[in-house]
């Protein structure tokens, strides 16, 4: 029997060039402003029109301000690039959340909560963490902008089929372990090219005990391991998740699409090109070390040692440790940090928040630590007000910034200087990655939690109740 990604991309196919790639037919577009315009400028150039709008959301979110809102961006570039992309959402007749609407957010982090990702679609957008929507059961990935443009025009999309990699991850999780942990730890077992040609299907007992929004956070790391994306078979948890969410179905067409949900599941003997299984029991709260998401250990691990490493992999390794400023066989437990970063489309939202309010109720940000908490939208940060969270993180001597990719990336105002180490819940800590020279650790919410009240890199366990 076929694999649940063969059903979906075998419904999807409009015909397969011979020898050649298959057109593809894809259900949602997602935009933002970095990788639309030269899209955009092809449309207007060839005179073409979309060709469903409606299929097609455009939203800015990486050169979003994450302060002062409501004041025009005063840096050039990134205003320029936010005011394009609302003028050529206008000119072309599709839907844009507008930055500081109460519809904007980060796209990864909207699409989901709008319940514009849905079970069995296609998704696509210009950035590689589009993978983050397989969460909801779709096949969903990043694109080239020229191949933007090809979705505006036709909506539809020359691709080859990857292969089918099946990971399950059996067990239960420890206190302190969070679905970015897993995430981590598979990382660093397949390294940042273990999965290069495979679209992955998450399984095993820890994936179906996963929130949505936990799925959310290891579907979006999909793309580090070098797969063409990630995907959890839809469940219960998933229609209850999509259930009322503005652009869901409702009445008859909600128990019509219920009907075809619950059939997208791998068979018992569907064959996958590759399958791995994995041990909960492995698994401890983990950070990264290196320059690429691959190089983490666990939080009470060291760093490998130069024997450790394949000889084809030492140089890298070594340049790897000399931008980070630490040693082969080095603990970095208490190691001191500069910046912590909650947010992006990886872990900003609202269970990222409760799980870091948990850890500094009641205790205080450390001096000298500058901390950036940034909700993945504006109904995230309305969900932290309902609940509270607001005083918590604030009697904690925290502020909650506004809505934006924020530091995740060097593209607004939120940089960490060079030298400096952060402990980022983002998805990338390659050099320069949130700022020319800056150094970051990427790591749970909890971990970084346990870092803004200590001032060093320590075991969120040793905080824990």
């Amino acid at each position: 029997m076929n694999t649940l990604f063969d059903k979906i991309w075998d419904k999807h196919v409009v015909q397969t060039v011979k020898d050649g790639p298959t057109q593809l037919y894809i259900d949602r577009l997602y935009c933002h402003e970095v990788t639309s315009p030269q899209a955009f400028a092809g449309m207007r150039a060839r005179g073409l029109k979309m060709f469903r709008p409606d299929h097609i959301f455009c939203m800015p979110d990486h050169n979003t301000p994450t302060h002062d809102q409501d004041k025009p961006i005063e840096d050039p570039v990134s205003k320029r690039q936010v005011d394009t992309l609302a003028k050529n959402a206008a000119d072309f007749g599709v839907t844009h959340f507008a930055m500081n609407s109460k519809d904007n957010g980060i796209i990864h982090v909207v699409g989901p909560e709008k319940g514009l990702s849905l079970p069995g679609m296609t998704i696509v957008c210009g950035d590689s963490h589009t993978s983050t929507h397989g969460a909801m059961g779709a096949v969903a990935f990043g694109i080239g902008t020229s191949e933007v443009e090809m979705v505006m025009a036709s909506q539809c999309i020359l691709q080859t089929k990857p292969k089918s990699m099946r990971i399950s991850v059996n067990g239960k999780l420890a206190k302190g372990v969070t679905p970015k942990d897993v995430a981590l730890y598979l990382m660093s077992r397949l390294t940042t090219s273990g999965a290069t040609g495979y679209f992955v299907e998450y399984a095993g007992d820890v994936v179906r005990d996963m929130s949505m929004e936990g799925r959310l956070t290891l579907c979006n790391l999909s793309i580090e391991m070098g797969a063409r994306g990630g995907f959890v078979a839809p469940d219960e948890k998933t229609f209850e998740y999509i259930k009322g969410r503005e652009y869901a179905p409702k009445g008859e067409a909600w128990d019509k699409a219920v009907a075809y949900w619950k059939t997208l599941k791998s068979g018992d003997d569907a064959v996958f090109d590759k399958e791995l299984v994995f041990d909960a029991a492995d698994i401890e709260p983990r950070i990264t070390y290196g320059t690429n998401p691959g190089m983490g250990i666990g939080i009470t691990e060291t760093i490998p040692t130069l024997d450790e490493i394949d000889k084809a992999g030492q140089a890298s390794f070594k340049k790897s440790l000399a931008y980070m400023g630490f040693e082969p066989g080095e603990k970095l437990l208490g190691h001191k940090i500069d910046y912590v970063f909650l947010g992006a489309c990886t872990n900003g939202r609202i269970e990222d928040f409760r799980a870091f309010a948990s850890i500094v109720k009641g205790r205080h940000k450390a001096e000298g630590v500058m901390a950036w908490l940034v909700p993945g939208s504006w109904l995230v940060d309305k969900q932290i007000r309902e609940e509270g969270l607001d005083k918590v993180l604030t009697e904690a001597g925290f502020e909650i910034r506004q809505p934006g990719c924020s530091a995740c990336l060097a593209m607004n105002d939120d940089k960490i200087p060079a030298g400096k180490y952060s402990v980022s819940t983002s998805n990338r800590n390659f050099e320069g990655r949130q700022g020319p020279g800056s150094r970051t650790i990427l790591a749970s919410p909890l971990v970084a939690a346990a870092a803004a009240v200590t001032g060093v890199v320590t075991d969120p366990r040793e905080l824990m109740f």
